[in-house]
């Protein structure tokens, strides 16, 4: 066999392969395309073609045999097949005879059955247009509810309405127009509301402005309340220390009562606040609620604090800081109650706003004023203020450092008040021993400052050491003590004993001594005037330790008696009300000392060369010895034990230098024994006068080293001496010293000169004399030789 035949073998043997791979592929129904794709892929679709022809042919090769097989069964089957065809048609005309009869029994029921349909569909269409309605007459009764809701102004349910249309119904409205319309007017409803609830808070912002004076006012006189039941507790306390009794329950039960009282009158409204912030935290627009509010309450305090031109301040204040209080009660309330429409923040800007304008507005006005009364009532009511709102924890510091630094204007105010009364009084004085009628009145002007001598109530009439300036003028140091005590309570400082005892300092000094300092040293008072002012100085000294004790009682438990009993707690005013009590008694030493110089003019009054005695004295020591009577008895009266030595002492010595300067008078060329006998007589008088007032009056056993009778040693010694037998005892050292120690001797020496007694006087007349006279002239003239060498 050749090679191409060999190949053409292979070849068919090959394809006989794949055309039986193909033919088992299409018995079993399997897919070809992947085949086909092959096929065409590889690019031999002629190959595959002919693979499929051989399978066609293959099949119709089987087919044929087997018809050839089953011939004779395919014609039975064919027959039989034929007679079912007649069966067939037989049934195919029953069904058509049975179908036309169905046809006509069917096409009435048909007809029932459309309308059956369209029933149904009708009742369809009408329950979901009933369904439909319902909800569009819900939404519309909602609606309607919603708009009564706002007509009788209940804002939150129309609102809860609203939202419940929002949420539930909008989406199932059936009726589009309803729901635009519903939708369009849904923000409108909205809108009015917000608007209706912010008209609220307007007329809610009105009404509590209106009402903040009352709730300020009926706070700060629930603190005056308690502020003077306090005050009163504390007086009792003051006034039954001594006893131990306690006043704590009293005090207890009386707060109770008032707290009670107060909080029923402190009671104000504010649901529509809380309403409105309700309403606009469901409109989710509540920070929008929280700064209105805000900037309105804002606008309002800045009003508030706008001080009225019409009215002076002074009758305006009260009103305008009740505002104030009232509206940072109200904040108050808000910031704890109302949810966070107000922050901690907010309410201090404000308050640090109120605080700014106030102090800058006491300031200015506390500058202008020049009333202490008025800045006193202010000071107090800015405290009351000040302690109220602290209760409610506003930070009142900057209020009353504002008051501590008018602290000085005030007290100058009050002390130029004090100046005028204090002068006034001293001017118009009756320089009179003080008579007191009544118990009531010796209470009153006496006791209440401590002024009285003795513990026992003396027999009315009283007639008191002091004139009515005394009492006057420590009424007006009391009322000035309780005006510094008055501004300084509650204030920023605790404890101001000090203070207020500078100023009373002040006040004691500056006004009070100058005053007094001004009458003595004026030159027109009278030897009355001084002793009586020299008295009220005294009684002014003693109650000095009156005032400071009544300072410390004022100013509260922090000052100790102990403590202002110390020396260098006591007032400096005291010393220097001693230096001016000095100051009168030289002034009255000066003018008892003019007066007795008018009384005792001896070189006129006295006759110095007269031969005639005069056992009773000159004429003229009658008025003396009156006058000092006089004078002494008054000083016994009014004035200290040792202010009447001290008078006494002067006058008496003063007597004592005008009979010694009298004898050394350019005047007096000379002298005889009989005008020192008399003048003997006189200075006799004077010391019976001087010893009966010196022991009556209870001196004698104070001085017992120095009398009345001493502050005459002068004269007496130089009388003694011109009348000694033996003058030239003078030079004696031990003589002098027992019996002259006085005498100066230049004095003496002069005095002696113009000692000459004449021949045809007394001592010469008596013949048995005329021995003694005579050694007397020559001891006499021994002496004056002896002090010429002495000099």
């Amino acid at each position: 066999m050749d090679a191409k035949t060999k190949r053409r073998s292979e070849i068919e043997h090959g394809d006989e392969g794949e055309d039986l791979v193909l033919a088992t592929l299409i018995a079993n129904g399997d897919d070809l395309s992947p085949l086909v794709r092959h096929a065409f892929e590889m690019g031999r679709p002629e190959g595959l073609l002919r693979q499929l022809n051989f399978v066609v042919k293959k099949k119709e090769a089987e087919i044929e045999d087997m018809c050839k097989t089953h011939y004779e069964e395919f014609i039975l089957a064919v027959d039989e097949l034929r007679g079912v065809l007649v069966d067939a048609e037989e049934l195919k005309s029953e069904l058509q005879s049975d179908n036309f009869k169905l046809q006509q029994v069917g096409t009435a029921l048909l007809v029932k059955l459309e309308e059956l349909l369209e029933s149904y569909s009708v009742k369809r269409n009408v329950t979901e247009a009933i369904k439909m309605s319902m909800n569009c007459i819900q939404v519309l009764e909602l609606c309607v509810k919603c708009n009564n809701h706002i007509s009788e102004a209940q804002f939150y349910p129309a609102l809860k309405t609203v939202d419940l249309l929002e949420k539930s119904y909008m989406q199932s409205i059936p009726a589009r127009a309803l729901k635009l319309v519903i939708e369009k007017r849904i923000p409108s409803i909205k809108l009015h509301i917000e608007k209706k609830v912010c008209s609220q808070v307007n007329e809610w912002m009105v009404l509590i402005r209106s009402s903040c004076k009352k709730i300020g006012q009926t706070a700060i006189g629930r603190t005056a309340s308690v502020r003077q039941r306090e005050e009163e507790i504390l007086e009792r306390q003051r006034k039954v220390d001594d006893l131990n009794i306690s006043v704590a329950d009293d005090r207890v039960y009386s707060l109770d009562v008032e707290e009670v009282d107060d909080d029923s009158a402190m009671q104000f409204d504010l649901t529509p606040l809380y309403r409105a912030c309700h309403i606009h935290s469901c409109m989710g627009i509540l920070e929008q609620f929280h700064q209105y509010y805000y900037k309105n309450r804002l606008l309002q305090l800045n009003s508030d604090l706008e001080i009225s031109s019409s009215q002076p301040f002074v009758e305006s204040y009260q009103t305008l800081l009740a505002q104030i209080a009232g509206y940072f009660i109200v904040e108050d309330k808000v910031l704890r109650t109302a949810g966070g429409l107000l922050v901690e923040d907010q309410v201090e800007i404000m308050w640090e706003t109120a605080l700014s304008k106030m102090t800058s507005m006491l300031d200015m006005q506390f500058s202008h004023m020049n009333s202490a009364t008025h800045l006193l009532l202010i000071k107090d009511y800015v405290t009351l203020v000040g302690s109220t709102l602290r209760k409610y924890g506003y930070d009142i510091s900057p209020l009353l450092d504002v008051l501590d630094s008018c602290r000085d204007k005030y007290h100058l105010l009050l002390l130029a008040d004090c100046r005028r009364k204090i002068i006034d009084v001293i001017e118009n004085d009756s320089y009179e021993q003080m008579v007191i009628k009544k118990e009531t009145d010796y209470e009153n002007h006496v006791l209440s400052f401590n002024l009285q001598t003795s513990d026992i109530m003396p027999a009315f009439p009283y007639v008191a050491a002091f004139s009515s300036m005394v009492p006057e003028a420590c009424h007006f140091v009391g009322s000035f003590i309780k005006g510094s005590v008055d501004y300084l309570s509650h204030g920023v400082r605790t404890s101001f004993f000090d203070i207020v005892r500078k100023y009373l300092d002040k006040l004691l000094i500056e006004v009070l001594n100058e005053t007094l300092q001004d009458t003595i040293n004026g030159g027109n008072i009278s030897v009355s005037q001084a002793m009586q002012i020299a008295a009220n100085i005294s009684v002014f000294e003693r109650a000095c330790d009156f005032f400071l004790r009544h300072v410390a009682q004022l100013c509260g438990k922090g000052v100790s008696v102990r403590s202002i009993e110390k020396p260098q707690a006591a007032l400096a005013a005291k010393v220097l009300l001693k230096t001016s009590k000095e100051a009168a008694y030289i002034t009255l030493l000066s003018l008892v000392n003019t007066k007795l110089d008018d009384y005792m003019k001896l070189t006129d009054n006295a006759l110095w060369t007269t031969e005639e005695p005069k056992p009773n004295g000159n004429e003229y020591l009658n008025e003396v010895v009156f006058y000092l009577d006089s004078l002494m008895s008054t000083a016994q009266q009014i004035l200290p034990l040792d202010a009447m030595y001290k008078v006494g002492t002067g006058a008496l010595e003063h007597v004592s230098n005008i009979i010694v300067a009298a004898f050394l008078s350019d005047s007096v060329k000379r002298f005889n024994a009989t005008a020192v006998m008399n003048i003997n007589n006189d200075l006799m008088m004077l010391e019976g006068f001087a010893d009966e007032k010196f022991y009556s009056s209870g001196l004698g056993e104070i001085y017992k080293g120095y009398s009345f009778r001493s502050c005459l040693i002068e004269a007496r010694q130089l009388i003694n001496l011109l009348s000694s037998s033996q003058p030239e005892n003078f030079m004696n050292p031990v003589i002098r010293e027992k019996n002259y120690y006085a005498l100066d001797y230049k004095k003496v020496a002069n005095i002696c000169d113009k000692f000459k007694d004449s021949a045809d006087g007394i001592f010469g007349s008596l013949s048995n004399k005329n021995t003694k006279q005579s050694a007397k002239k020559k001891s006499m003239d021994m002496l004056k030789k002896r002090l010429k060498d002495f000099n």
